[in-house]
């Protein structure tokens, strides 16, 4: 089992606070995520500091344009040394597979990663957009896609993660976010579970932010999740 399966998102417009929230958790114990918000106002530095901090990235931009434009994009992102990186399914099997070559054309490409449905949107929502059958039924024919286009696994609800790794294999990793403790409220994701229960479903690398971030003490919390998830594994 991976070390290192949580996942903690760095959501903040400047950079000195995400920083900050790095230097309250442990490199050993957790990766980062660095998301739009906090990419757009700080750049590629706000990567190559957290890189200082011993943290490894999953660089969460969700590349979806024209297959020349995301593979340009796919490319400068991999040569930032990202552990990880993303596009949306969604721009189909001709961007994948631009976004795949570019990534490979590095000396060490990170894992590509594709986000099927998001966890925010519900089946009602996703009629309302144009999309045909149920938010199940979305994600698996996308994580489909995804896997032959030779990406390497997709972001899905841990909800949806059984019949996700039925369809597309054991070596394909899962990514979670959407991830509350038990006691906590959903927010903004319609489609949340807690940790262990994540595990048990089959999800590779938990994706948990305000149970972390916004707690009085990130780094004890950290440890809690990451124990409960060894016991789990035990």
């Amino acid at each position: 089992m991976d070390n290192k399966r949580i996942i903690v998102p760095l959501d903040t417009p400047r950079l000195a606070d995400a920083l900050a929230l790095a230097a309250r958790l442990d490199p050993k114990l957790c990766r980062v995520k660095i998301g739009k918000e906090l990419f757009v106002a700080a750049g590629p530095e706000a990567v190559s500091r957290v890189h200082e901090r011993g943290f490894e990235v999953f660089l969460d931009l969700k590349f979806h344009d024209i297959p020349h434009t995301v593979a340009g994009a796919c490319r400068s992102a991999a040569r930032l040394g990202v552990w990880m990186m993303n596009v949306h399914a969604s721009g189909g099997e001709a961007m994948m597979r631009a976004a795949r070559e570019a990534v490979d054309s590095v000396a060490r490409p990170p894992m590509l990663i594709a986000v099927t449905v998001l966890t925010s949107l519900t089946g009602p929502e996703l009629e309302h957009v144009g999309l045909a059958g149920s938010v199940m039924e979305n994600v698996e024919r996308l994580a489909r896609l995804a896997r032959a286009c030779g990406l390497d696994g997709v972001v899905c609800s841990a909800q949806e993660a059984t019949q996700v790794r039925q369809a597309t294999g054991a070596d394909f990793t899962l990514v979670t976010p959407g991830i509350r403790l038990a006691a906590d409220a959903p927010d903004d994701q319609a489609r949340v579970v807690t940790p262990r229960e994540a595990v048990r479903l089959g999800a590779d690398y938990l994706v948990i932010g305000r149970p972390i971030t916004g707690s009085p003490d990130p780094a004890a919390t950290l440890q809690s999740i990451r124990d409960s998830l060894d016991e789990a594994h035990a």
